[in-house]
Order: structure tokens, then C-alpha cells, then sequence
């Protein structure tokens, strides 16, 4: 009995003061080159801009009969848009662009406001 008063004495006897924790390692450092920074910013532009002209086509297939309302709904799912979107960014971030591709992301994102010159534009990215 006496051992079960102890533990409870010091189980529910005053806290020990906990120390403040200071985070000296300061903001933190984007460690990207400049190139990197560029490709990223273009492959988060053109995701939701890639994501968008691919709902265009499916409504087009729809409206051509092409595909059902309910295989519609079923891929233009908010969720599934969302992660097709993500997805390309991603893959669109893992790749090691030149110079010259970056320079074409960054292009087409900018100069092509339509669905299909910006895919023809982005053709550019593999050619030499």
C-alpha cells in the first residue's frame, strides 16, 4: 500500500517546469537553384491550366457521345481532378529541365491562353 502512495505522490505531485524551446536554425533556406525556382513556378502554373483543357476534352467526348454522364462525373470528380493536378506537378518538378526546357514551360504558360496551342506549344519541351 505504502508503494501505491508513492507512486501516486509522484505521479500527481508538481510538475517540473519545462523549458521554453527556442528554434534558433531561423527561417528556412530555399536551397533550389534558379533554374529550379523557375520550373517549379511553371510547373504550378501549368497544372491547374493542363487539368482544365483535359475537363475540355471530356466534355467534348461527352457532347460527341463518346463517353457516358456517369464516366463524366466519375473522372472529373473534384477529388480526381485535384489529384491529376497534384500529380503533374509533381512529375512536372522531378524532371531535371534544361535551360531551354524550362524556358519553353515558362513560354507556353504564358504566351498560349488556349488548350490546344498550349499542348502544341509544350511539344517543344523534347524536341532538340
Amino acid at each position: 500500500m505504502k508503494k501505491l502512495a508513492l507512486l501516486f505522490l509522484i505521479a500527481c505531485g508538481p510538475k517540473q517546469p519545462t523549458t521554453p524551446v527556442t528554434n534558433d536554425t531561423g527561417p528556412v533556406k530555399d536551397t533550389r537553384t534558379e533554374l529550379e525556382r523557375r520550373r517549379d513556378a511553371a510547373c504550378e502554373t501549368l497544372g491547374p491550366r493542363i487539368t482544365s483543357c483535359a475537363i475540355e476534352d471530356a466534355k467534348a467526348d461527352l457532347a460527341a457521345g463518346k463517353t457516358t454522364k456517369e464516366q463524366f462525373d466519375k473522372d472529373t470528380a473534384s477529388g480526381v481532378v485535384k489529384k491529376n493536378t497534384d500529380e503533374f506537378i509533381d512529375q512536372c518538378r522531378g524532371h531535371a529541365y534544361s535551360s531551354r526546357q524550362v524556358r519553353v514551360l515558362e513560354v507556353c504558360q504564358k504566351e498560349e491562353s488556349e488548350c490546344d496551342p498550349l499542348l502544341a506549344c509544350l511539344d517543344n519541351l523534347n524536341k532538340q
